[in-house]
Order: structure tokens, then C-alpha cells, then sequence
């Protein structure tokens, strides 16, 4: 049996939208954007979103809009994608790396004040695998030493926890609509703002720091842009919000798919030897974005392998970033640094995850898992 690691949901309505897009006047940013941004702000219950091209992009404007520099350092944690790390780049400022808690993989909120120092200016929490951090906790820290707050919530658009949804306790939030994400248009993302200030200068930071976009100049009478300061081209297209709209209406019943699969793995899998699972914290809601476990590190790859062999598509979310080249050689960092993260970016494997996965293909994913195990 063949089991893909993803296979997107773009449904016959979402193709009819884009269809509508298509056949319009602006493909590139314009109503459609507007639309999406002010669904998505409606759903997230949060004043302001901005359309942008990633959610690399979206914390790189996020950053600098917020004055992180050069010379500031951002705290963050090394479990996570490279691409949280590289926006800190991005902005010019430093990462500054914490571990994480063992039984989530989240960044650890008790290890935060110990890194502040006077060049740090921001805190970026990373929501792992679609679970919130402690962003009360991280919040307080932050009014304490005024320090800005950017969440990554690439994994996370329906997270919740302790009352708190995405993006209500931070300056900005980023969200990606990546090809592998429960919200896609292939390539897109957005940030979510708390202020209207913050919003007009993110929307014209993606689009190079002009006054007006391509749409808004195309009125009965023509008029001239200006580029007050220099931004970049990040702006988020018609194409990409057409697939978006509909989507939004389709969160939560997705996410009520994405559950049974969850606890169909979960029942398959329950008290199967030498291997673990992340915590998800009572009482809150997951976004269910990935479905990973914890294997024996030494045999992780060959298990990886041997799915692969049987025709399951798998991943390994996230090797750690202090383990990249880059940033051993850059900012001195080796292993042993983080042992909590290290010990999960060595033993995870990331199992397929998406609503139309079939209950016969979850189970032959966790028969062929149990068998591997058993032979170890």
C-alpha cells in the first residue's frame, strides 16, 4: 500500500474562487487579499492581518517592524524549522537559543529570563507541531523587561490555550500557508497585528515601502506612489487569497477530521514499546498540524527507511538548528548545548497527517510501525 506523506484538501470550491480570480482584472494583490485578511482576522479574533508571501517572510517584517536590528539579540528556541532562525537573520539581529520543554518540545518559558541580556529585544515563541507555548507566561516575562513578542505560528492557526487564541498575547503573529499546512494556497502566509499603525507599515514593508499597491493606484484618477522607506517584496497575490477565502470556512470541520485521525493513531499505537509521544497540555487545543513520535534515537533513520520501504511517506520535524553548518560555524554552537531539544530532534519521526487519509492506510502506517519496532 502507498501512503503519502501529505495530500492537499483544495476542494472543486476552491478552484472554482481561483477560477474567479483568474478571470479577473488583478491576479496580483488586491480585493481578494483585502477579503482574505479580514476573514482570517475575524477567525484568529485579532484586529488586523497582513498577507505576505511566507511566514519567513511574515516574522522578517514582523521583526523590523518592531525595531529589532542590528546588535539586538531575539531569544528563540532550536526546535523548530530554520526558518524561524534565519527572519532573526533576516532582520540583522542575532538568534539567541533556549531549550525546550522535554515533554513538548515547546520552548521552555522557565529558561527565557536567564538569557535576556541588554541586547535582547524580542521574544519569538515557536507553537511545535501546533501546540501553544505557555504565551501567558511569556507575556508577563516580556512586560517585565519590555521585550517585543513575535509568535511563529506556522503549526498553529486553531491553537488555544488558557483562553488565549493565536496572536492575542504577542505584537505579531506569522502563520504559513506552505503546500503541507491545514490552510495552504501552496506558498502564502500572513502576521497578525494588534494595532492599525503596525498593519499600514507591514503592508507597505511587503510591498518595497510604497504608499500604494498596483490596486489601489488603478482608480478613475490616476495617482502617483511614494516610497517612504525601504521594504520588500513580499506581498501576498489574488491567486494566493482566492484558494485561501474558502478555505477559512473549513478550519474547524478539518480539524474535527484531523482529530479522529489523531486518535486513531493514538489508539493503534497505545503501549506500543520503545515508543513516545509529545504532550499535549490539558485542556488545550492542538491544531493537529503534524502527527510525530519518539523512536530509540540509534535506530530512528533505519525506521525512517524501512516506512519508506513499505511505501509510507515520512519526515523528521525538526533537526535541530544548532546542528545546521551554518550555525555551528557562525555562532558557536554545538551539541550538547540543548539536551532537551537534541534529544527530541534525534528520536522523532513524523508520521502522515491530513483529512483525506483513510482509516485503512492510518492502520497499515502503525502495523508496519510495529513491526519495525518489534524487530529492533
Amino acid at each position: 500500500m502507498k501512503v503519502d506523506f501529505f495530500r492537499h484538501n483544495i476542494t472543486a470550491s476552491d478552484r472554482k474562487a481561483l477560477d474567479r480570480t483568474l478571470r479577473g482584472l488583478f491576479i496580483t494583490t488586491g480585493g481578494e487579499v483585502n477579503r482574505f485578511e479580514e476573514r482570517f482576522a475575524q477567525y484568529l479574533k485579532v484586529p488586523y492581518v497582513v498577507g505576505v508571501t511566507s511566514a519567513t517572510a511574515g516574522l522578517h517584517l514582523a521583526l523590523e517592524a518592531l525595531g529589532v536590528g542590528r546588535g539586538d539579540e531575539v531569544i528563540t528556541t532550536p526546535m523548530t524549522f530554520i526558518a524561524t532562525a534565519n527572519a532573526i537573520l533576516h532582520a540583522g539581529a542575532t538568534p539567541k537559543f533556549v531549550d525546550v520543554e522535554p515533554d513538548t518540545g515547546n520552548i521552555d518559558h522557565r529558561l527565557i529570563e536567564a538569557a535576556i541580556t541588554k541586547k535582547t529585544k524580542a521574544i519569538l515563541p515557536v507553537h511545535l507541531y501546533g501546540q501553544l507555548c505557555d504565551m501567558r507566561a511569556i507575556s508577563k516575562i516580556a512586560r517585565k523587561y519590555k521585550l517585543k513578542v513575535v509568535e511563529d505560528a506556522a503549526h498553529a492557526v486553531e491553537a488555544r490555550r488558557d483562553g488565549v487564541c493565536v496572536g492575542q498575547f504577542s505584537d505579531a503573529a506569522a502563520f504559513s500557508f506552505y503546500a503541507t499546512k491545514n490552510l495552504t494556497s501552496g506558498e502564502g502566509g500572513a502576521i497578525s497585528v494588534q494595532t492599525k499603525k503596525l498593519k499600514t507599515i507591514l503592508s507597505q514593508s511587503r510591498t518595497h515601502g510604497l504608499t500604494k499597491d498596483a490596486a489601489s493606484k488603478y482608480q478613475k484618477k490616476y495617482q502617483h506612489h511614494d516610497m517612504k522607506f525601504c521594504g520588500w517584496k513580499y506581498n501576498m497575490s489574488n491567486i494566493q487569497a482566492a484558494l485561501l477565502v474558502p478555505q477559512i470556512k473549513r478550519i474547524e470541520k478539518n480539524l474535527k477530521i484531523r482529530k479522529k485521525v489523531w486518535d486513531i493513531y493514538l489508539a493503534e499505537l497505545e503501549g506500543v514499546e520503545n515508543l513516545g509521544f509529545p504532550k499535549i497540555v490539558p485542556g488545550a487545543r492542538s491544531a493537529l498540524h503534524l502527527f510525530t513520535a519518539w523512536v530509540p534515537p540509534r535506530h530512528r533513520d533505519k525506521i525512517l527507511w524501512r516506512l519508506e520501504e513499505k511505501g509510507i511517506g515520512v519526515s523528521a520535524n525538526f533537526r535541530p538548528i544548532h546542528y545546521m553548518t551554518y550555525y555551528k560555524k557562525n555562532f558557536n554552537l554545538k551539541k550538547g548545548m540543548f539536551p532537551n531539544a537534541e534529544q527530541i530532534g534525534d528520536s522523532v519521526i513524523t508520521l502522515p497527517l491530513y483529512p483525506a487519509l483513510k482509516e485503512r492506510q492510518i492502520k497499515y502506517v502503525c502495523k508496519s510501525l510495529k513491526e519495525i519496532l518489534e524487530l529492533l
